[in-house]
């Protein structure tokens, strides 16, 4: 079982927003000497509460101050570019890293850049992020002349006359025959877990935001796309998600994400605020909840957080295990931090305590089964 980190990130637009991506960057650095595999870094072009525009730009800052965690996007979302603009960037950023890039995809949801790159309503964008892979991977592993015809992109260079100086053709990634690829995953019975089955691409759960008695879901629904492409579904390459609050003792933990001026706070309030506009607080709810639409923040933050003392959170852990099947990366998502001292405290003991526990329980489990 290995650790990474989940970033959206999400601000308090009233915050000073240099103050926050600094913070963000600082949090990145810190996983990275805390052993933590991996981060992914979201993308969202018109939302201030939300404030990285160019994932890569954002991680390029940090190729000189990390040495062994891969920086990924989590996600592109790909209905919002031209495949060509993906491909030519990912391939630069993955020489720059020299290998540690991992290119996370996704449809995109957020209203506002829906609605500022017109791919809502009747718009397929689970069928826009299949061709745009199509097309990212032919420039990748072809030469040109292109000629490429999509229902959404065209990918076109036919004139070869200097084609000898490298004009017209693409820089090709450093990993090969490309970067791993990621696709994050919501909905249960998702498409895009069945297409990440199908096509041999990391499924990312986001249990921090449906409730994770769903996740098994994903699972089976990737697992399925695997046994149609003839591949053996294996669990360690899965990612699951999850808020994870680490304090001295729950009281602290549960006063800390309850805390009404808190960054916990904000952040459910926003996300309270999505799932009630998309028509999903059935899917955010417990089991058997008597009316999903009335909850509040404060019923989301403590049902959909992993929070308490470190024997309390390793105890959550293993149930959340327990309850998803086995998986490989366990993605701990990245919060604003408003108290340094507690959130690096929360992230120190989550690596250096907890997982190495956790990690062990899933081991001696997955060996029991194995001699059932």
């Amino acid at each position: 079982m290995r650790l990474g980190m989940f970033m959206q990130p999400v601000h308090d637009p009233k915050r000073d927003q240099t103050q926050v991506i600094d913070e963000d960057r600082e949090a990145i650095i810190l996983a990275d000497k805390l052993g933590f595999e991996e981060v992914w870094v979201g993308e969202h072009a018109a939302a201030t509460v939300e404030p990285i525009t160019a994932p890569l730009v954002f991680l390029a800052t940090l190729l000189g101050e990390t040495k062994n965690i891969k920086l990924g996007t989590g996600v592109f979302c790909l209905p919002n570019h031209h495949p060509a603009q993906v491909a030519g960037q990912s391939a630069l950023f993955d020489h720059l890293s020299r290998g540690r890039f991992q290119m996370g995809i996704g449809t995109g949801s957020l209203s506002s850049d829906v609605e500022l790159f017109e791919v809502g309503g009747d718009t397929d964008r689970g069928d826009m992020v299949r061709e745009s892979m199509e097309h990212i991977l032919a420039i990748w592993e072809g030469e040109p002349p292109y000629k490429r015809e999509g229902k959404y992109w065209n990918v076109k260079i036919e004139d070869m006359g200097r084609s000898d100086f490298g004009v017209g053709h693409f820089v090709k990634p450093y990993q090969q025959p490309h970067p791993p690829i990621a696709i994050s995953i919501m909905s249960p019975k998702s498409g895009s877990a069945r297409m990440a089955g199908e096509r041999g691409w990391i499924p990312i759960s986001g249990a921090a935001f449906l409730h994770p008695r769903y996740t098994s879901s994903h699972w089976e629904t990737y697992a399925e796309g695997c046994e149609k492409a003839g591949r053996t579904a294996d669990p360690e390459i899965w990612r699951v998600s999850r808020s994870i609050v680490v304090a001295p003792t729950d009281g602290e933990a549960l006063d800390y994400i309850l805390n009404p001026d808190g960054p916990m706070s904000y952040w459910y309030q926003y996300f309270l605020s999505s799932i009630r506009t998309r028509g999903l607080t059935k899917f955010v709810a417990p089991e058997g909840h008597p009316d999903p639409d009335s909850m509040t923040w404060q019923d989301i933050a403590k049902e959909q957080c992993t929070w308490g003392s470190p024997n309390t959170v390793l105890d959550k852990l293993v149930a959340l295990r327990d309850l998803t099947g086995h998986f490989g990366v366990l993605t701990a998502m990245a919060h604003e931090w408003d108290d340094k001292e507690f959130c690096r405290r929360s992230m120190t003991t989550l690596a250096k305590d907890i997982m190495p526990k956790f990690s062990q329980h899933a081991e001696a489990d997955l060996t029991a089964r194995a001699a059932e």
